[in-house]
Formats: structure tokens, C-alpha cells, sequence
């Protein structure tokens, strides 16, 4: 059932609750302080909850409990040290200081994809349960909010009664996550919506209580957050399925991109034209160099994996086209980059020694750090490959970045990088590149030719300065 909190009847309509600490309000663990873990600790610390986020890795949590956030969000920083100093958040190694400080646990730990496969490795999730079971000493609610595939909750249930004393009767829930990055600290505290999967009225209530502060928020804001209360598997579907829909949105508008560029069209045009389609819409319709990222890539390939495993295979047979539509877009800008420097694309590809190339972005999205299966990285190392001088520069992601590809140069600025270029690629939409001036650009650029690899500049204004302009899927 779909439930429009926060309304008076609404409301009323769930039991209230007393957390097994005696609490007035639960209390709140994260287990894993990654991007996401840490996210919704410092963020819930903020709507007035009391805290604790675990991790085993004690130099990112002595790094959290110094006030300092180890990934770049937006807004974050200001927030953990607020919270830091009011004592609602602290930040442990201990398993035991976990269990006996959460009425609600949430468990945010990274699920990669397997080493040895398309599917999702578990093995930080058995951890995680496996190790605060075993301190328990009261009931308590474990929620999953890590992307897992389905059946991950029955699983959990199995671990739990395998470490956890039976008579304590711990539940388990599920509560996906729906964080963008960039924009993380707004999507916890004023969601779009809650989604939980339960098997009783006591866990919906202590679910209800755990977010009641977000719903708090919402009505001095005069704002609806919808709360969708179903089974474990629907909710462990849900994250999977957007994720599997806005990664077919995005390679949808990259294979326009592919027709457009034989067919001579423009797909900014085309784009435009069919997302005023209220059925459509314009987001996430904007094509370029792909997706990417530490969740949609191995998430529709995990998904694809458990489809396969559950004989559902053929169901999502089209997010493997969807997969090399995206792998497809990086390719496409080293043919470009070939064709704008005259150098022939044979079938080993095309041999670009001799010449400078910036690369502008190295993150997948702007307003990150966050280079896992960034497009820019894996251009810049297609390019570095091909025999081209690389130099990158990314306002927030230089050091990612030389971590994962320490082969090309990196550049402290957008000038720096683009000195005495043979060609100018930008791969992340960062404002400072949007808003780059042409023409000063130009006076420190070898070779006045440029890739927008995700259309974001003002081409008219690229090519009034002199540039030889290349956008995806425009003519």
C-alpha cells in the first residue's frame, strides 16, 4: 500500500511505537560508511536522531570523527561537524558499541560486482549482519538499504537466526535507497519518496518512527512524502528497476545519438522535441558519453545475473543491448577525436602518438569525486591507449582519478590541461567547462578543435571563436 505521509489520518493509521532502548525516539545505527552509509548517518543526526555509524575500516572512521567526510557531497561537511559537536553523532569501529547503542540498524555496505561474474558480491552484507547479530542483546529491527538482488532479505532472516539468539526476535525490513550524488543530503532529507518492505505491523511502526523525522520536515514544508509499505521482494525490486529504467532511458537517447550521426540530425534537437511528450519527459534524455558510476552499470548487470538465476532471463535480455549502447558512446569519441586530428581508425584503432589531448572531467557526474566506471576516465585511458599525451583535469576528482589511472598527467586547472592541446575533450558536464571561455581558451590551445562529449557547451559560441566543433549525435 502506498501511504501519502504526513496527514493526520495518515498517521494515525500507524501504532505508535516504544523503541526496545526506551528511547522516545529510535535509536539509529549505519553499518558502512561509504558514500551512502555516511550520507544517512550525518543526515538523520541532523533531523534530531541519535547515531552511530560502524565501519571495520578505522582510518575512514577516524577521519569521520575528526569532522571531515572522505568522499565529496555538497553540503555534507558542514553537517557532520554541526552534528559531530551536538553529540547526536559518533562514529565506531565496535561491533558491540554498535548492537547495544540501535533500535533500528541499517545496513549500508558496498555490494560490487563479482569478480568472477555479472552478479553482486555479498560478502561485505554477510559481514556486516553476521557481525552485529552476534552482539544483539535485545530486540531490535536490521533494515537492508544496500542494492542487493531479490531474495536478499530471506537470506538475511537465515543469517540472523544463525548469530542471533531466537528468543531476542529480532526482524529484518527492507529500505532501498535513492540517492543522486551531488545532490544526496536533499534526497534523505526531503525524499521523494520512503519505500519498505515488512513482514509486521511492528516493523512498519518502527520504520514510521525511524523517518518520522523526514516526515516532520515535510510538513513544516508544507510537502507530502509518500511511504509505499509492501513485501521484501517488491522493495528489493524497486531500487534495481529504476536504476534498470533510467539506465534504458539514457542509452535509449545514445543509440538516437548513433542514427542521428549517419542520418545527418541533431539529437539535442530530437531530444528536445520528444521529452515535451508527457509520457517521455525530458530527463535524463540528454545524450553524450553514457552512464556510469558505482551503481547503474552493476546494477542492471547484477539484475540481469538474478533474472537468469530465478529463469527469468529473457525478461531483461534488452538491458544487455542497453550495456553496449553505453560501452558504445566511449568508443565513439576516440573515432572522433581520430577523425578531428586526421589520424586513420584501423581495426587495432587509431594511433594518436604525437599528440596532446585535454580531457576535461574525470568524474561520472559533476558534483562529485566518484570516478567508479566514470566515461571520461575510460575515454582518457582509451586515449592514452591509442598513444595520445593525456592531460586531465577534474575539479573535485584529480585524486580518484590518479588512483585508478595513474598513466595519464593531471592538471590543478582547466588551463593548465588545456595548454598547447592538440584536441579539447570535455566528458563531465562540470559548470567551470559549460561555462569556459571560447575564446581565451583558444589562445592557449595548440589545435582549436573540441569534443563536447556531453553537449553541455554553447556550440555557436565554440565555433564563432574559431573551434572545430564536434557534439555527440550532431552534425
Amino acid at each position: 500500500m502506498t501511504i501519502p505521509y504526513p496527514t493526520s489520518q495518515s498517521v494515525q493509521a500507524i501504532a505508535p511505537v516504544t523503541p526496545p532502548s526506551g528511547s522516545p525516539r529510535p535509536r539509529l545505527t549505519f553499518l558502512g560508511t561509504g558514500y551512502l552509509g555516511a550520507t544517512y548517518a550525518i543526515c538523520f543526526a541532523e533531523l534530531g536522531y541519535e547515531v552511530v555509524g560502524f565501519d571495520v575500516d578505522e582510518a575512514k572512521i577516524a577521519k569521520l570523527s575528526a569532522g571531515s567526510v572522505p568522499f565529496h557531497e555538497p553540503g555534507l561537511d558542514e553537517l557532520l561537524r554541526r552534528n559531530l559537536a551536538s553529540g547526536r553523532l559518533r562514529f565506531t569501529t565496535d561491533y558491540a558499541e554498535t548492537a547495544e547503542h540501535g533500535d533500528v540498524h541499517f545496513i549500508c555496505v558496498g555490494t560490487p560486482q563479482r569478480a568472477d561474474g555479472m552478479g553482486a558480491d555479498l560478502s561485505y552484507v554477510e559481514a556486516a549482519v553476521s557481525g552485529l547479530s552476534q552482539h544483539i542483546t535485545r530486540k531490535a529491527l536490521i533494515v537492508g538499504k544496500s542494492t542487493v538482488p531479490v531474495g536478499t532479505a530471506e537470506w538475511i532472516e537465515q543469517l540472523v537466526g544463525k548469530h542471533a539468539d531466537p528468543e531476542l526476535g529480532i526482524e529484518v525490513a527492507w529500505s532501498p535507497e535513492f540517492l543522486q550524488e551531488g545532490f544526496a543530503v536533499e534526497d534523505v532529507l526531503r525524499p521523494n519518496r520512503i519505500v519498505v518492505g515488512v513482514k509486521t505491523d511492528w516493523a512498519n511502526s518502527m520504520l514510521f518512527a525511524a523517518h518520522k523525522g523526514v516526515f516532520d520536515l515535510a510538513a513544516t514544508e508544507d510537502r507530502e512524502v509518500p511511504m509505499v509499505v509492501t513485501d521484501f521482494a517488491t522493495a528489493e525490486l524497486v531500487k534495481v528497476a529504476a536504476n534498470a529504467f533510467l539506465a534504458t532511458k539514457i542509452s535509449f537517447i545514445n543509440a538516437m545519438a548513433e542514427v542521428c550521426e549517419v542520418a545527418g540530425a541533431d539529437v539535442t534537437q530530437l531530444s528536445k522535441a520528444i521529452g515535451y511528450d508527457p509520457r517521455i519527459g525530458n530527463r535524463f534524455l540528454q545524450a553524450g558519453v553514457g552512464f556510469g558510476g558505482g551503481c547503474l552499470p552493476k546494477d542492471i548487470r547484477a539484475f540481469q545475473a538474478r533474472a537468469q538465476e530465478l529463469g527469468a532471463g529473457e525478461a531483461l535480455r534488452f538491458l544487455h543491448e542497453v550495456d553496449l549502447i553505453n560501452l558504445r558512446r566511449r568508443t565513439k569519441v576516440l573515432q572522433v577525436a581520430a577523425d578531428l586530428l586526421g589520424r586513420r581508425f584501423g581495426p587495432a584503432g587509431p594511433d594518436l602518438s604525437g599528440t596532446k589531448i585535454a580531457v576535461l572531467g574525470a568524474t561520472f557526474k559533476p558534483n562529485s569525486d566518484d570516478v567508479r566506471d566514470a566515461p571520461a576516465l575510460a575515454v582518457a585511458a582509451l586515449l592514452r591507449k591509442a598513444g595520445a599525451d593525456v592531460h586531465t583535469y577534474d575539479p573535485q576528482g584529480n585524486e580518484n582519478a590518479a588512483r585508478a589511472l595513474p598513466t595519464v598527467t593531471y592538471e590543478d586547472s582547466m588551463n593548465a590541461a588545456v595548454q598547447d592541446a592538440d584536441l579539447v575533450c570535455v566528458l563531465t558536464e562540470w559548470a567551470e567547462f559549460r561555462n569556459a571561455d571560447p575564446v581565451a581558451l583558444g589562445e592557449i590551445a595548440k589545435g582549436k578543435k573540441v569534443i563536447d562529449g556531453r553537449n553541455c557547451l554553447d556550440n555557436t559560441a565554440w565555433v564563432a571563436a574559431g573551434w572545430e566543433y564536434r557534439g555527440m549525435g550532431r552534425p
